[in-house]
C-alpha cells in the first residue's frame, strides 16, 4: 500500500536513514519533512461501535487508549470527533471514503466491541487507507476478559502502528522502575510494575529496604535487581507473576550489583565489587560465576548485544568514564567512546544497532545514542541529570530518569524518540527512577 511506503519512509528518517531534505511524492500520502521534523499523519477513530448494550463504556474507552497510543508516538494526529461528517454505525457497513477524504484523513480506524455474561470482551477493528479507498490489511480481532480491555487497546494501536510505519509496535509492554517517597536525604524505594504508558501500577516490594536498577527477563516474567536487604548490595530475582523473590548466592563476601539478563534468559552479567576491586562477571543462573574483566579499574553497567555474542559495559580504565565492548566471554575490550565528556550505563537496542548511553558533560547531563563502533554519536536531552536509558522493545523510543535540581528535586520518568523528537514524561503517582522496559507481552 502506499500509505505504508511513505510512512516507512518516515520511519527510515528518523532513525537517520534518509536525508532530512529528501521527500517522496509517488503516492497519495505526501509528509511533509523540515529538517528532520515529520509532520504528523492525521487520522480518525470514530468510536467504536457496541455490538451489546454492556459493552457502551468499554468501546469509548477502548478507542481512546488507542488514540492515544498513536498520538504519543508523535507520528499522528487526530482528527476531532467534531469533525467527523459521517459516522459508523455498523462494523460491517461500507465506508463512506469520501467524508472521510473531506475531511483530509488519512488513515482510518473502525472497530466494534461486544460483551458477554460471562465477562469476555471482543474487539474487532479494520485499519483504511482513506485515499486508496480500501482497508489497510485484513481485519482482526482480540479476545479476553473485561479486566484486559486496555491490553487490547494497546494491540490493535500496535497493529496500527505496524500496518501504517512498517515497523514493529510498543504498546502492548510494560516498565519495571522503582518508585520513590519521602524527603530526598530519606527517600524510600520498592520496586513497581506498570503498563508503558503508566497505567496499571503494581507493586512488586515494599519499601523496608532500598532496590535499585530492575531489569526485566527476555520473556518478563522475571525481574533482576539490586537489594541493600542485607545491608549491602545484592543481586535478587523476582518472578513477577508470583511477586516473589530470592537472592542469588554469589559471594557473600562481595557486594553484587548491576545485574542484567542474557538474550537466553538464563545468562545474567552483573558486576562485583570484592577487595576494593570492581569487575564484570557473567553467570548461569544456578551455576558459577565467570570473571569477565580483571583490571584495576571501576568497571560495571553490563549489557549484552541481542545475539548474546558481545557485551557492552562502562570503565574508567583509561582515566574517565568511558564506554567499551568485550567478547561475550570476556577477552580484550575496546573504547568506543570518544567524545568530550563522561560516558556510562551503556544499553544494547534490541534491534542491534545502536547503544544508548549517559553522558555527563560541561555540567549538564545527556541521554545519547551511538552506533556499535562508536560512530555517529546523537545526544537526544539534555538536562541537569538525565540518566538511565532503557530501549521500547522496537528499538525506536528511549525511556530514562530526569532528576530536577536543588533540594526538592525529584525524579521522573521521560520517554524520547531516538531522533531527539517527542519528549513524554510518563506519568506516575510519584518521584520515579531507573526504569525498565519489557519485550512485548505474550
Amino acid at each position: 500500500m502506499k500509505i505504508l511506503r511513505s510512512l516507512a519512509f518516515a520511519a527510515a528518517l528518523l532513525c537517520g536513514l534518509v536525508p532530512a531534505h529528501a521527500q517522496e511524492r509517488t503516492g497519495p500520502l505526501r509528509i511533509e519533512i523540515t529538517e528532520g521534523v515529520i509532520e504528523p499523519l492525521p487520522f480518525a477513530a470514530p468510536i467504536f461501535v457496541a455490538d451489546t448494550p454492556a459493552a457502551a463504556d468499554l468501546a469509548a474507552q477502548i478507542t481512546r487508549v488507542i488514540s492515544d497510543d498513536l498520538i504519543g508516538t508523535g507520528l499522528f494526529r487526530e482528527i476531532p470527533a467534531s469533525a467527523h461528517i459521517s459516522q459508523i454505525s455498523n462494523f460491517n457497513d461500507p465506508i463512506a471514503y469520501a467524508d472521510w477524504k473531506a475531511i483530509n484523513a488519512q488513515a482510518l480506524i473502525a472497530g466494534s466491541v461486544s460483551a458477554t455474561n460471562d465477562g469476555r470482551v471482543t474487539v474487532k477493528f479494520r485499519v483504511h487507507d482513506v485515499f486508496s479507498d480500501q482497508p489497510l490489511g485484513d481485519g482482526l480481532q482480540f479476545v479476553a476478559s473485561a479486566s484486559g480491555w486496555r491490553r487490547m487497546a494497546h494491540k490493535v494501536a500496535d497493529v496500527v502502528y505496524s500496518r501504517i510505519t512498517g515497523e514493529g509496535g510498543y504498546f502492548d509492554s510494560r516498565v519495571v522502575f522503582v518508585s520513590e517517597s519521602g524527603p530526598k536525604n530519606d527517600r524510600k524505594k520498592r520496586l513497581a510494575v506498570m503498563d508503558y504508558d503508566g497505567a496499571n501500577v503494581q507493586y512488586l516490594t515494599d519499601s523496608s529496604s532500598i532496590v535499585l536498577a530492575p531489569r526485566f527477563s527476555p520473556t518478563g516474567d522475571r525481574v533482576l535487581f539490586t537489594s541493600y536487604e542485607s545491608g549491602f548490595p545484592q543481586i535478587m530475582v523476582l518472578d513477577v507473576g508470583t511477586v516473589t523473590r530470592r537472592a542469588l548466592n554469589i559471594d557473600v563476601e562481595a557486594m553484587t550489583f548491576a545485574p542484567r539478563f542474557g538474550p537466553n534468559g538464563q545468562t545474567i552479567v552483573f558486576s562485583l565489587s570484592k577487595g576494593g576491586n570492581t569487575d564484570i562477571y557473567r553467570m548461569d543462573i544456578g551455576g558459577a560465576p565467570q570473571r569477565l574483566t580483571n583490571t584495576a579499574a571501576i568497571e560495571t553497567a553490563p549489557s549484552f548485544s541481542p545475539d548474546g555474542s558481545q557485551i557492552v559495559f562502562e570503565s574508567d580504565r583509561s582515566g574517565t568514564q568511558q564506554l567499551y565492548v568485550m567478547p561475550a566471554g570476556g577477552g580484550e575490550a575496546r573504547r568506543i567512546s570518544f567524545g568530550p565528556g563522561r560516558y556510562g550505563t551503556p544499553v544494547w537496542s534490541p534491534r542491534g544497532d545502536l547503544i544508548a548511553f549517559t553522558k555527563q558533560n560541561q555540567g549538564r547531563f545527556h541521554i545519547g545514542v551511538m552506533r556499535t563502533d562508536g560512530s555517529e554519536e546523537r545526544l537526544l536531552t539534555a538536562s541537569f541529570l538525565d540518566e538511565g536509558p532503557t530501549w521500547s522493545p522496537n528499538g525506536r523510543v528511549i525511556m530514562f530518569t530526569r532528576e530536577t535540581q536543588g533540594a526538592a528535586g525529584v525524579p521522573a520518568l521521560y520517554s524520547v524518540d531516538i531522533s531527539g523528537r517527542n519528549l513524554r514524561r510518563i506519568p506516575t503517582d510519584g518521584p520515579a527512577s531507573d526504569p525498565a522496559w519489557s519485550p512485548l507481552l505474550q
